[in-house]
C-alpha cells in the first residue's frame, strides 16, 4: 500500500452538507489517536511497499494536539519504509489556525496543508454552518502562506442564491493568495444531513443544474488562465504540487485506512471499511477483532471502477490498459459504448487515450456511467 489514511472522527460543530461520520462530542477525543496507532499495528502486514503520503483526514485532524501527531509520525516512519520526502497532509479549519499552531505542526513532520475555506461569502459560510467566518479565512490564509510552500484549498461551488458574479469573487480572492492547489467540489445534497431536511422543507433553494455548470466552466477556464492544471475533475494543481494522496487514489494504489468508517484498498481487488461507530470501533480495536466489512471487486467492479477513475483524470482511459487488464472483450464494450459520445463531441481519442473535451467536464460522471458494465 502506498498511502496512509487517518480518519479522525470529532468536530467542534456539524457542518449542514456533511454526511461523513464524525462525533461533535468531547467523549473518546483524547483516547482515538491511541486506538489509532493500536489498528496501525494490528494492520502493519498490510504496508508492503514504502510510504508515499500519509493523510489526516476527518471530522476535524486539526482538533489532534501536536503532541500527537508528533508521535504518530515518528511511530510510522520509525516502523515503515517511506519514499524520501513523503507527502503528509493535514486537513485544518481556518478557525484553528495561527502562526504557532502552524510552526508546531511543521515541526511535527506535517509538510502539506489543506486548508477547508469551503467559502469566503458570510451567507455560504452560515448555511453550511462553518465555525470560521471570512475574516478568519483570510486571516489563516496569510498565516500559512508564510509557513507552508505546500498548501491546498477547499472551496465549494453550486451554492444556493449564489451568482456566477460571487463565484467569480470567492476565486479570484482564493488566487490573490497563489495557492499551489485548489480543490473545488459542487454542493451535493447527501441524505441524514441538516441540508437534505432544510431542502425537502423548501427552506433552501438549490441551483438550477445549468447555473452549477457555469460555476464550474468558469472555475476551469479562470484556473486554466493562472496556469493551474486540471488534473484530475475537482483537483488543480501548480506543477509539482499535485497532491501526493490525490493522485494515487485516482491511480488505483492501495492505501490504508485508519479509524471509524476508515476505507482501505489493497491495490488490487480487496475494499474494506471499518465500522462507522466511535464506541464500537474502540471496543474491536481494544479485543484485537476489528469490526469492519470486507469487499472483493469482481472483473466488472473494477473495469467499472477503472473506467470511472480514468475518466476523471488528464490522462483519461487507456484502451490498452483495458485491453491488457481485462481483455478484449471489454475493449471492444468500451469503443462501442463511447461512439454516441464521440458523435457529439463530448470525448476523443488521443492516441490510445479516451479523453473529456473541457465543455464537457462538468458531465464526466454521467458519461462514466454510460460506459460502465450493467
Amino acid at each position: 500500500m502506498a498511502n496512509l489514511y487517518i480518519h479522525y472522527p470529532f468536530c467542534k460543530q456539524a457542518c449542514h452538507y456533511c454526511n461523513f461520520h464524525f462525533s461533535t462530542g468531547a467523549k473518546g477525543r483524547d483516547q482515538m489517536m491511541e486506538l489509532i496507532e493500536e489498528e496501525l499495528q494490528m494492520r502493519a502486514s498490510e504496508l508492503k511497499s514504502p510510504l508515499e503520503s500519509i493523510y489526516f483526514g476527518g471530522g476535524s485532524p486539526s482538533l489532534i494536539s501536536t503532541e500527537r501527531i508528533t508521535s504518530f509520525i515518528s511511530k510510522v516512519t520509525n516502523q515503515f519504509d517511506t519514499v524520501e520526502g513523503m507527502e503528509i497532509t493535514l486537513e485544518v479549519n481556518p478557525d484553528d489556525v495561527d502562526e504557532n499552531y502552524l510552526s508546531r505542526l511543521k515541526l511535527a513532520g506535517i509538510n502539506r496543508l489543506s486548508l477547508g475555506i469551503q467559502s469566503f461569502s458570510e451567507k455560504d459560510l452560515r448555511l453550511m454552518h462553518r465555525a470560521h467566518d471570512r475574516k478568519e479565512a483570510e486571516n489563516a490564509l496569510k498565516a500559512v502562506t508564510k509557513q507552508f510552500e505546500n498548501f491546498s484549498l477547499d472551496l465549494i461551488y453550486g451554492m444556493p442564491d449564489s451568482s456566477i458574479g460571487d463565484w467569480e469573487e470567492s476565486l479570484l480572492l482564493a488566487l490573490s493568495y497563489d495557492p499551489p492547489h485548489i480543490s473545488a467540489y459542487a454542493l451535493t445534497v447527501e441524505e441524514k444531513t441538516v441540508l437534505h431536511r432544510l431542502v425537502n422543507k423548501d427552506k433552501v433553494t438549490l441551483l438550477p443544474e445549468e447555473t452549477v455548470k457555469e460555476q464550474y466552466d468558469l472555475l476551469v477556464a479562470l484556473l486554466e488562465q493562472k496556469k493551474y492544471i486540471n488534473y484530475e475533475f475537482s483537483s488543480f494543481g501548480k506543477p509539482n504540487f499535485f497532491s501526493v494522496n490525490n493522485q494515487n487514489y485516482w491511480n488505483g494504489k492501495g492505501y490504508l485506512g485508519l479509524g471509524p468508517s476508515a476505507h482501505s484498498f489493497d491495490g488490487q481487488a480487496k475494499r474494506s471499511w471499518n465500522i462507522s461507530n466511535n464506541h464500537l470501533y474502540a471496543s474491536g480495536v481494544q479485543s484485537g477483532k476489528l469490526d469492519r466489512e470486507i469487499e472483493q471487486l469482481n472483473t466488472k467492479d473494477r473495469y467499472n471502477e477503472y473506467i470511472m477513475t480514468a475518466l476523471r483524470k488528464q490522462e483519461g482511459v487507456s484502451l490498452v490498459y483495458v485491453k491488457k487488464a481485462f481483455g478484449k472483450t471489454h475493449a471492444a464494450y468500451l469503443e462501442e459504448q463511447v461512439s454516441r459520445h464521440l458523435a457529439v463531441r463530448n470525448l476523443f481519442w488521443d492516441g490510445d487515450h479516451l479523453k473529456i473535451v473541457r465543455e464537457a467536464k462538468f458531465l464526466t460522471d454521467g458519461i462514466a456511467a454510460d460506459l460502465f458494465l450493467i
